[in-house]
This record gives C-alpha cells, structure tokens and sequence, in this order.
C-alpha cells in the first residue's frame, strides 16, 4: 500500500490517507506517519470497527482544520466504499463543500451480497443513498458498471471503470522462492486458494467440492492460505468429510506468489467479487483457474477458454471441472497460457493508471 500512496502523491498537491485498523498485537500505536514530503498517513485504530471510524471522522476534520489555508474547492475526498467509509467521506466533504469521489470495489448489487449478512442490507440502502451525492465514482470492474447501469440510482456522473493496478511485469519476472509440491510431498496434485476465511468467500462449498475429488484422487490436496472467523468451523466441516489428510489450512501468509506459481491449480468460491485480484495474480503466475462467476470472469477470464466457471454453490460443477485438471495436463498448459495472454492485454502500466486517476480527479 505505501507504493500505492506515493504514486497517487505524484498526481495532487497533498495527500492525507486515513487508515482505519483493529487493535491488534503488531499494530497499536496511533501517530501521524509522513512518508513523502506530501503524503501523510494516519492510522485511525481502535478495539472494534464503529470506534475506529468515529476516530476516522475525528482524524479528517482535523486534517482539514489544520490545513485551512487550502480553498475548499481544491479538496477532494475520496472513499474505497459506498459504505460506512463513503458515508464520512460524504460528511468531511459536506463540512467544507468539496468534491466528494467513492469507489465501488464491491459487487454489492449481486444477490449474494445481500444474502451474506444483515449488515450488507444496511450498507445497501447506504450504497443507494451515498452514490446519487458523488462528483465522481470510480467502479473496478464491467460488471459493476453494469450492474449499477440497471438500477434508478440518480447518479451526478458517469462511473469510471479503473480496475486494480496490478505490476505485472513484478509478478511473472518474480521466480518462486520454494516450491508447494517440496512443501508437501504427500500431494501428486496441489490446488491453491487464497482468500479470507469469510463467509463470503465460501471456501465450503470448496471443500465439498473436495469430498468428491479426493474419492477418485485421493493424492489431491488443497492448501488454503488465509485466516478469519470461519476458521474454526471450516476445520471442523474438514473434519466431518474426512478430509484431514488432504486439506492444509497455512493460515495469514506473506508470499502468495510462489504458492501460485508451484500449485497445479488456483481455485476461488467466492459468492461475490468486484475485481478479483487473486485470479489476475495467479494468472499472471501462470497457474490454471477455476472459479466461481464473480469479478473479471466473463469480461477477462472465458469460461472454457481461459478459466472453468461454475455459478456459486454447484458442488457438481466445481467438483467435475477440478477433475478435468487433474485428469489432463495437457488442459492445465493450455488454459493457462490463454489466461496470462487475456489478463496481460487488460492491464496498464503504473503511469496510465496515474493517468486515468488524474483525469478522474481533475473532472
């Protein structure tokens, strides 16, 4: 993120980022860090999400206090949500009349958004409230886009589609550091997943997935790096399918990129995605996908040609197309090829993403 920060400083005059934490072992101080001469980062860290936004509030109003001397009109504030970060945008911004942009990185029109908790239902109602009062909305994806283009939301402007930045050159120039099959020895075919253990990410309708491939494969293994509240119950589903010996959970991981490029296969459940920066990551590292219909699949990633996709929740599906893989290296080669070549041709280079946010801003 501290790359990212000092990029976006080379397009604005100032940039103040507030950052909302937990309280955590590794992270409880709370002081301003200045990491170029005119970006500065505030950490906003608190016990539990609400304190920590309200600390969040606190921070901007000072920020904007402090720096009175600029004219209103020159500020932007920006927010990665429609949520509960864009409602203080919304706030801050209201308090000396500036430009107010709020970015859409999730897909929360999908259906399964809504269905995940009660709380997606509140910050869809946020969402509907929140993105008619942007100056400008930046989306990461068509399928946002689109998705918004089907509501009676009366926007201000246009959504601007900007993914991710992703280095790419980083990722495929990267070599791996070890090697997952020398990792574990026990599994001829290693399937990699990395993600949140939320359950949103529905990693069990992964591992019932798995029940059925380990019947025919029974040197299949599935390493998931990731840690959250679903852990627990995820360990214990393994469990219940006899699935021990072939499930490794790594927990929180620092190097995903020699996982995805030693793994015979990535695969992601998620119910919903907005982008989906791991399946651009791992196709970048060259590893074969399959995934459930979310993010940049079917604007990127082709089913049958570049990727395997099923809808979310269709064990038979994920189950058949994990299969198809281990069965057939020769298709492993193929699709991955094609997946590199799709997501190379979408992506930008650091300085035309500089480019399009400037522009994004600017308006």
């Amino acid at each position: 993120m501290r790359s990212r920060m000092l990029d976006y400083g080379t397009i604005c005059e100032e940039l103040h980022v507030i950052i909302t934490k937990l309280e955590s072992r590794n992270i409880k101080h709370e002081a301003k860090i200045q990491i170029a001469k005119n970006v500065f980062i505030y950490p906003s860290i608190a016990s539990n999400k609400i304190i920590s936004l309200l600390k969040a509030y606190r921070i901007g109003l000072r920020i904007l206090t402090e720096n009175l001397k600029l004219k209103a009109k020159n500020w932007l504030v920006t927010a990665q949500d429609p949520f509960e970060t864009g409602f203080l945008a919304w706030r801050i911004a209201r308090k000396i009349r500036a430009k107010l942009e709020l970015q859409v990185h999730t897909d929360f029109l999908s259906p399964y958004f809504v269905k995940s908790n009660f709380l997606n239902r509140i910050r869809l109602l946020m969402a509907r409230f929140l993105l008619p009062k942007a100056d400008g909305i930046r989306v990461v994806s068509t399928r946002i886009l689109d998705s918004l283009q089907t509501t009676n939301y009366k926007l201000q402007t246009t959504p601007i589609v900007l993914p991710i930045y992703v280095d790419a050159k980083k990722i495929m120039e990267t070599p791996p550091s070890f090697d997952l099959h020398e990792k574990y020895p026990q599994f001829k075919f290693i399937i990699f997943t990395a993600a949140r253990l939320e359950k949103e990410k529905n990693i069990s309708f992964a591992l019932k997935a798995m029940s059925n491939v380990v019947r025919q494969y029974p040197n299949v293994g599935f390493v998931i790096s990731g840690a959250g509240s679903e852990e627990k119950d995820l360990k214990l589903q393994a469990k219940n399918l006899k699935l021990e010996t072939n499930i490794v959970f790594e927990g929180e991981v620092k190097d995903v990129i020699s996982r995805y490029k030693t793994a015979d296969l990535y695969l992601s459940t998620s119910d919903y995605e907005g982008y989906g920066l791991s399946l651009v990551e791992a196709a970048l590292s060259g590893c074969p996908i399959v995934t459930t219909d979310v993010g940049v699949v079917g604007e990127i990633l082709k089913d049958g040609v570049s990727a395997l996709v099923c809808s979310p929740g269709d064990v038979g599906c994920l189950g058949a197309n994990i299969i198809r893989f281990v069965a057939d290296s020769e298709l492993k080669k193929q699709f991955k090829r094609i997946a590199t070549a799709e997501i190379i041709k979408t992506l930008t280079t650091v300085d035309q993403h500089l480019d399009i946010l400037r522009g994004l801003w600017s308006r």
